[in-house]
């Protein structure tokens, strides 16, 4: 008899078990594209914003005591041949606004972007507005887009200021494709030497990983992880199709991804997220809760008949404490967060006492994560 049928007659008999195959996901891992978990560098949003002023408001702009916005009004009448002191304007219909936009990668002149329109003085409402022409500038000074157009809210104010009813937020605005790109901004990716790669969330393995499924994909050298946070490419515009070739042929890798362990904690709203790969060292969590009970009763005090004296209310004042029993869990050594979650369910502790748990756990070095409190 041949060792292999050997073999399958002691799996059959439950003499020897079958292999386990091990799951990407026993300690939390997971395939991941590169394109989720990384930006290139270079490659980015750029901020860009500019004054202005929006027009035709049916009297809920800016009051007189807003100063620039009727100097800016008069400034601009001015360009248009019209000479009139700024302290002889009498109108609400105006309001001054920052307009705020991103510039988006390699946008071209031409181009349309969403602007952002809020008002920086004391108007009520921007609602039915119309933004004149504002160019919108980035840090160094540049124009790269001028903005024009009427406002949309999404929101309105009914009645009057004794009694009114205000649905959403009536003094910021969106103005869709508001914005027209009048300078390039895009970069010359066909001059690059190299190419950078940054992950989001610093991780050496996950830049080793990704370094390795780039080599594997070209088939040559070509990436190489510097650290924790970047993965430097070499040459390449060598690559078919140059760098953007290359970046839709890596974009869609994946590599497993695995997650530190954390837990974050908000005490001022109580929210609580605990990682799926966070264990607990071996500790005893005792939890008790002391509630105490004021109440306050109000009695009429008279007095006798035919005697002296006044009616007067007595306030009757009584305090009750109960001392609740401690609650006792006891978690052994590896824990997960299950076991976690469940035991303090058990208790019958809100998200508040086991914020207070969790920070007492990490003092008592048996949380093995990093503990963030917001």
């Amino acid at each position: 008899m041949s060792w292999k049928r050997i073999l399958i007659l002691l799996l059959l008999l439950g003499l020897v078990s079958a292999p386990q195959s091990i799951r990407a996901d026993d300690d939390g891992a997971h395939g991941v594209r590169i394109k989720d978990l990384t930006t290139v560098e270079g490659i980015r949003d750029n901020p860009i914003m500019g004054y202005g002023l929006v027009v035709g408001l049916t009297r809920t702009g800016d009051s007189q005591q807003t100063i620039f916005s009727f100097q800016t009004l008069a400034n601009l009448l001015q360009r248009m041949g019209l000479q009139i002191p700024a302290s002889s304007i009498q109108v609400n219909n105006i309001a001054a606004v920052f307009v705020t936009a991103d510039l988006p990668p390699f946008a071209r002149p031409g181009m349309k972007i969403d602007v952002t329109v809020s008002s920086i003085g004391d108007a009520k409402s921007l609602a039915g507005g119309m933004l004149l022409m504002t160019p919108l500038k980035s840090s160094n000074g540049s124009v790269y887009a001028v903005a024009q157009g009427p406002l949309t809210l999404g929101g309105y104010r009914a009645g009057t200021s004794a009694n009114s009813k205000v649905v959403n937020h009536l003094t910021v605005g969106r103005i869709p494709e508001g914005g027209i790109v009048e300078q390039d901004a895009s970069i010359p990716l066909g001059t690059m030497n190299t190419l950078s790669i940054l992950l989001r969330d610093p991780d050496f393995g996950a830049a080793r990983d990704i370094a390795a499924a780039i080599n594997k994909e070209v088939g040559t050298e070509m990436a190489r992880a510097i650290d924790s946070r970047r993965i430097e490419l070499a040459s390449p515009n060598s690559f078919a199709g140059g760098v953007p070739g290359l970046m839709a042929r890596i974009d869609s890798l994946e590599v497993q991804v695995h997650p530190a362990a954390k837990v974050v904690v908000n005490e001022r709203t109580g929210t609580v997220v605990m990682g799926g790969a966070m264990t607990l060292g071996a500790c005893s969590i005792l939890h008790g809760n002391l509630a105490i009970e004021v109440t306050t009763t109000f009695e009429v005090s008279q007095p006798n008949p035919f005697g002296k004296g006044d009616t007067v209310v007595v306030p009757q004042t009584q305090v009750q404490a109960n001392d609740k029993a401690a609650q006792l869990i006891q978690l052994k050594e590896g824990a997960t967060v299950e076991d976690l979650v469940r035991g303090l369910q058990t208790m019958g502790a809100t998200a508040r006492d086991i914020v207070s748990i969790l920070q007492a756990i990490k003092a008592a070095g048996a949380l093995e994560a990093d503990l963030e409190v917001l």
